[in-house]
């Protein structure tokens, strides 16, 4: 049974990956293992699904086309489970509780639709105890952001978030001729390997994650005046960059994950403009 391409379809940004070398290429990173237990996002026609149903415990395949669906439940192994769902909208902890013991390991995978690379990752860091690794095809650009380091133009907070608890890394590009219906922009394949422990304790990531965010709201400005902008307390900022020896010209991609840490902790006496309780 072979799917339309419909105008749903395009609204919803699918581009099903029709490059074989690529997709051995892919199986290989993820690397599946008899014990795994495998979530994949936008299973579109199975070609990365039915590779990876013959080699892991379990797959369960997400996919939110319902004209797609029976594309993949046509022939499908006892192994695999298909949730007809918006991936936004799933409880990875409900998923896996469902579908995996407390020791099998957890890999998350997909080709990405473009516009849910960014809140998709963001969900998987809020659950990201939950997952071994985690292995995407993404927009070029976001690959670039995810895998930045300090000092690159591309390092941004979920730079920031995804390096304290992943060891992240670009495997190579995808041109455009890989997908079909081709996309209009190139995509990297990238893998997120879990760290044993965080680099750094944070107590309130979601309070981090706003505090970068207006650390980076103006990337290409002075940091200070950032903070400065935000109802920082002049002597508490003074103080904080006394302490920490940054330059007052610093500019946030100019700062190493531990220097933002600590940085934030000088912020957990107020809430950007107002005291915290």
């Amino acid at each position: 049974m072979k799917p339309r391409t419909t105008a749903k379809t395009r609204r919803w940004g699918q581009h099903f990956l029709a490059d074989s070398k690529v997709l051995k290429k892919i199986v290989r990173v993820i690397d599946p293992q008899p014990e795994d237990l495998i979530i994949e996002i936008g299973a579109g026609k199975g070609v990365l699904t039915f590779p990876l149903a013959q080699k892991a415990r379990a797959v369960v395949a997400i996919e939110k086309d319902r004209e797609l669906v029976p594309v993949l439940a046509c022939g499908k192994p006892d192994n695999l489970k298909i949730v007809e769902k918006d991936v936004l909208r799933v409880n990875f902890k409900e998923l896996v509780a469902a579908a995996a013991s407390r020791t099998d390991p957890v890999k998350i995978v997909g080709n990405l639709p473009y516009s849910i690379s960014s809140p998709l990752m963001f969900k998987v860091l809020e659950e990201k105890r939950l997952f071994q690794s985690c292995v995407f095809l993404v927009q070029k650009e976001v690959a670039e952001r995810i895998c930045a380091r300090p000092g690159s133009k591309k390092y941004a907070p979920l730079s920031i978030l995804v390096h304290n608890h992943f060891s992240a890394r670009i495997h190579c590009l995808v041109h455009a001729g890989s997908f079909s219906p081709p996309p209009r922009v190139e995509s990297a394949l990238i893998s997120l390997d879990r760290r044993a422990s965080p680099l750094f304790e944070i107590p309130d990531e979601h309070l981090f994650l706003k505090f970068l965010q207006v650390a980076f709201r103006h990337r290409r400005k002075i940091l200070m005046n950032n903070l400065r902008r935000s109802g920082w307390p002049p002597e508490t900022l003074a103080s904080a960059y006394e302490e920490l020896g940054l330059k007052r010209t610093a500019r946030p991609e100019e700062l190493t994950i531990s220097q933002f840490v600590r940085l934030f902790d000088f912020s957990r006496a107020f809430v950007f403009g107002g005291r915290s309780s």
